[in-house]
């Protein structure tokens, strides 16, 4: 066994995570999706997002069945919204090509829409046990530590020096235990800023310990910071006499790909003329509702609803399909589609 491997079996045995909801009934279904789930989102919020998906989708099946705005919606909140298009596209081709059963090949894993190298790896190791080595974030910190590896993770020579250590040192016998351990060890342990070394199993031979580089390894990567942006927009909020408020489809790339969304307008002269063409008898209010900012990884986004009286009857749309572009939502009864989360906030905030 390697010389990582051994300390982190028995770390992992007394301090490990064994109690999370996909650890039980270890699936390469469940597994795939508590993966991608788990993509730049934390535990703890993937959890209840994870049991209401299962209750929802138990299989591929039912999942590749579903129209996408279903899983959308089940998916809102957790943001980075490609994952959840791409583990719908993946699960219709599992459905097609696979005949339902998820794949056991390395190479057809990670042929699927939105798994990579890791996340293949991953989901065979814990679902099958098959020695496949991993390299998410987590594992990178530990490798790059526990070996002295300098540079950014992100550049192709630190890059395979890291894959070539996580292939080394993944063991031949308990591989599903040894991948929990060490995602485990870089998730509570090993962590990016202050890491808990006097609870670390491998801080005796650790090089980033012992030459007191762990806040230099890994390194970042190397550009500059830039200043954060800050985008302000106005949403238009057309509401009906019954409640209704129109919502239009988001194009399937781009922020919240495939959500519904307010009508969104640069300015509010935009807004105003579009209520004025577009909604017959529209009354807009002098005044704007209260902002909403939001905050997306790399800009900051400050919401204006600008809210508008329709007296239009039309009747609303009550099942949605995928090529639809506008709804008329009804919030008492409402459609189970995808909504951003400040689209949310606006909406419960409204009378």
């Amino acid at each position: 066994m390697s010389a990582i491997a051994g300390p982190l079996l028995a770390w992992h045995g007394a301090h490990g995570r064994h109690d999370l909801p996909w650890q039980h009934e270890r699936t390469p279904y469940r597994v795939w999706v508590s993966e991608v789930m788990l993509q730049q989102t934390q535990v703890g919020t993937v959890i209840p997002y994870f049991l209401r998906f299962m209750e929802r989708f138990p299989d591929v099946v039912p999942l590749a069945d579903a129209p996408l705005d279903e899983v959308l919606h089940l998916w809102a909140g957790l943001g980075y919204y490609a994952r959840a298009r791409n583990l719908h596209r993946a699960a219709q081709r599992v459905r097609d090509d696979h005949g339902g059963i998820f794949p056991e090949g390395f190479a057809a894993v990670g042929s699927l829409p939105g798994i990579g190298r890791s996340t293949a790896g991953a989901i065979l190791a814990l679902s099958r046990g098959a020695r496949h080595p991993i390299l998410d974030g987590n594992v990178k910190r530990v490798l790059a530590r526990r070996f002295g590896v300098t540079g950014a993770p992100g550049e192709r020579m630190v890059g395979q020096r890291l894959w070539g250590l996580a292939e080394e040192h993944t063991p031949h016998e308990r591989v599903t235990a040894y991948t929990q351990a060490i995602m485990d060890l870089g998730a509570t342990v090993c962590v990016r800023t202050r890491p808990l070394c006097p609870l670390c199993p491998l801080q005796a031979d650790c090089n980033a310990y012992h030459t007191h580089r762990t806040h230099l390894i890994p390194a970042p990567r190397a550009r500059p910071r830039a200043a954060r942006r800050v985008r302000a927009v106005v949403m238009l909020v057309a509401q009906r006499a019954d409640g209704a408020v129109l919502l239009e489809r988001r194009p399937p790339q781009g922020i919240w790909g495939g959500l519904w969304c307010l009508p969104e307008f640069e300015t509010e002269t935009a807004a105003r003329a579009y209520a004025a063409a577009e909604l017959r008898g529209a009354e807009i209010g002098t005044r704007s509702l209260a902002q909403v900012p939001h905050a997306f990884t790399h800009f900051d986004l400050v919401i204006t609803p600008l809210l508008a009286r329709c007296h239009d009857e039309a009747r609303v749309v009550s099942v949605v399909g995928e090529t639809d572009r506008t709804l008329w939502y009804d919030r008492r009864a409402p459609a189970r589609v995808g909504l951003p989360a400040p689209v949310q906030q606006i909406l419960e905030n409204l009378t």
